[in-house]
């Protein structure tokens, strides 16, 4: 099984990353957010889930081992799959999705394409003994982040490009329309 992997980027096809490792190409499947990440870089280090089927082997990678431990809670689920596992991850980080889970917020969940209100609720109820339980400024401060990125998304940013801008806003700003604007002034530069 494979559990990382590292080495040079050959490629990206659509929401997967050709890594080579000592001539040897890896096709590994990654998260929007991820590939955000790592397009551009020449070299990657990533947390590998090694996804074995029947009449399949595919490789999952993960800048995180947070990212990569909410994906295989994810997958542990009947109903959820690699793909729309990966599909919640792009859409939202592992603290907002913790977050979701501990309020039973499925709203959240319901955005990924596949994912109906009945199985997001099913996300729910299996996983509220098994995610974290965070702080009560954590999930404040993760839904300010979500509705943050939510309305960036709203204005026709990504969801890799409003995460990115809302890191180099202040964390002493906590309103959320104070957020947008200054992550609005840091994408027009």
């Amino acid at each position: 099984m494979i559990a990382r992997l590292e080495g040079k980027i050959a490629g990206i096809r659509g929401n997967a990353v050709i890594i080579m490792v000592s001539g040897i190409g890896y096709l590994v499947a990654v998260s929007t957010y991820t590939l955000g990440k790592i397009a551009g870089l020449g070299d990657v280090s990533l947390h590998i889930h090694t996804h074995v089927r029947e009449d399949q082997l595919a490789l999952f990678g993960f800048l995180s081992e947070e990212e990569l431990s909410m994906f295989e809670l994810l997958i542990s689920i009947s109903g959820i799959g690699p793909k729309v596992a990966l599909s919640i991850l792009s859409i939202a980080d592992p603290k907002t999705i913790r977050t979701a889970i501990v309020n039973k917020d499925p709203s959240i969940l319901t955005r990924v394409s596949g994912v109906g209100k009945k199985t997001a609720e099913r996300v729910i109820i299996e996983l509220q003994n098994k995610v974290d339980a965070i702080g009560i400024d954590d999930q404040a401060t993760a839904l300010i982040g979500q509705d943050a990125i939510e309305a960036l998304v709203s204005l026709g940013y990504s969801v890799t490009e409003s995460r990115e801008a809302l890191k180099l806003v202040p964390a002493d700003v906590t309103d959320v329309s104070a957020r947008v604007r200054q992550a609005l002034k840091n994408l027009g530069k």
